[in-house]
C-alpha cells in the first residue's frame, strides 16, 4: 500500500493566511496599531450609528468625529504595511461609515411664502467677557440686528451698554451675571422678555415684534459634555429641545453656543423638532466655531443659530473678534409668511 505524506503545517500562515509567529516584528505591531486605532475608532462611529451620545469619552470625541478620518486612514496604512487583509477591510468599512456621516444633517427647504424682513443675527462666546471688546467692534462693523451673547458677566454688560448705544441697540434681555453664568440677548427690533430655557448658565429668551410678526428667541448655553457633567450638558440640550418643540409653528431663533456638533444625538433632537441649523442652510455646516487656538479646517462647529423653517438663510461668516475661544457666528435670515 502507498502511504501518502501530509505536508508540514506551515507556521507562518494564520487562518486568515497572514504570518503568525515567524512574521517580522514590524508587521505585528503594525497590525496590532491598526487594531487599536480601528477599535477606538469604531466605537465613536458605532455610537454615531445608533443615535446615540453614550459616555465619557464619547461625545468628546463625537464633536470631532470627521477628524476620525486621520486615525482610520493611518491604521489603512498600517494594516496594509502589516500584511493584515482583515484589517484592510474593517479599515474600508470604517472610513466609509466616517465619510457617511461626514455628510451635513437633515434636508434644506426652501421657506415658503413671501419676505417680510430681514435679520441679520451674530452669535458669540466672549470667555467670561474677555472678548467684549472685540464683540464691541464687530457688531459696530457688521450692524446686526439681533445679537445673542454668552458668557457676557455683569463688566461685560456694562461695557456693551456703555459702548453700543442704547440707540442703536435699544432692546436688551439679560440673565445670570457672574462669570460664564452671564448672558444677553440685544436687538434693535421691539423685545419682551419671555421666560428663558433654565439651565447651570443663564439662557435668557424673548419674543420679538418683527413688523409685526412675533418671532420667539432664546439664548443657548448649555453646560459642555466634561467627564462629569455628560447627564447634564444632555439634560439642558433636552430643555432646549422642549423648547423647540413647544413652538407651535411661530418663528424661532434659538442661538447661541450649544456646546454640541451634529454628530450628538442630544443636539439631532433639537433639529428634529422642526428647526434648522443656519449655517446647514447656507452650506457651512462644517466650518469650525472652537477652539480658536486650532486653524481652520480643524475644530468643531459648536456654535450655531438654529431657526425654524419660517426663515431663510444666506452670507454666513465665521468672525474671530479675539480673546476668546470661539468664532462669532454672523448670517441674514430672511422671515417668510404665508
Amino acid at each position: 500500500m502507498e502511504h501518502v505524506t501530509a505536508p508540514p503545517l506551515d507556521p507562518e500562515r494564520t487562518a486568515d493566511g497572514d504570518a503568525d509567529t515567524r512574521r517580522p516584528m514590524s508587521w505585528r505591531v503594525a497590525a496590532w496599531t491598526a487594531g487599536l486605532l480601528l477599535a477606538g475608532a469604531s466605537a465613536v462611529l458605532g455610537c454615531r450609528a445608533a443615535d446615540t451620545d453614550a459616555v465619557t469619552p464619547v461625545p468628546q470625541l463625537l464633536a470631532f468625529l470627521p477628524w476620525l478620518l486621520a486615525p482610520a486612514a493611518a491604521a489603512l496604512l498600517l494594516a496594509a504595511y502589516g500584511r493584515w487583509r482583515v484589517g484592510l477591510v474593517w479599515a474600508v468599512a470604517v472610513l466609509g461609515g466616517l465619510a457617511w456621516f461626514t455628510e451635513p444633517y437633515g434636508k434644506v427647504v426652501e421657506p415658503d411664502g413671501r419676505p417680510v424682513a430681514d435679520l441679520r443675527v451674530l452669535a458669540s462666546n466672549v470667555e467670561f467677557g474677555r472678548g467684549a471688546p472685540g464683540l464691541v467692534k464687530a457688531v459696530r462693523e457688521r450692524k446686526p440686528d439681533l445679537v445673542f451673547v454668552s458668557e457676557c458677566d455683569r463688566a461685560c454688560q456694562d461695557l456693551l451698554r456703555e459702548r453700543l448705544p442704547e440707540s442703536a441697540y435699544p432692546y436688551r434681555v439679560a440673565a445670570g451675571g457672574d462669570g460664564a453664568d452671564g448672558s444677553v440677548i440685544l436687538a434693535n427690533v421691539p423685545l419682551e422678555r419671555a421666560a428663558g430655557v433654565r439651565g447651570t448658565l443663564g439662557m435668557p429668551g424673548a419674543v420679538a415684534d418683527v413688523k409685526g410678526v412675533r418671532v420667539r428667541l432664546q439664548l443657548a448655553h448649555p453646560m459642555p459634555p466634561t467627564a462629569g457633567d455628560v447627564d447634564r450638558w444632555r439634560r439642558e440640550l433636552g430643555a432646549l429641545r422642549d423648547y423647540a418643540a413647544a413652538g407651535d409653528g411661530q418663528p424661532t431663533v434659538l442661538a447661541g453656543d450649544f456646546n454640541a456638533t451634529q454628530d450628538h444625538a442630544a443636539f439631532r433632537s433639537i433639529l428634529d423638532e422642526g428647526l434648522r441649523d443656519a449655517a446647514r442652510v447656507a452650506g457651512s455646516s462644517r466650518t469650525p466655531t472652537w477652539p480658536t487656538a486650532l486653524p481652520r479646517p480643524f475644530g468643531a462647529q459648536i456654535d450655531h443659530v438654529l431657526a425654524s423653517p419660517d426663515f431663510g438663510a444666506r452670507d454666513v461668516r465665521f468672525v474671530e473678534i479675539g480673546n476668546t475661544d470661539h468664532r462669532a457666528v454672523q448670517l441674514d435670515l430672511t422671515l417668510h409668511r404665508p
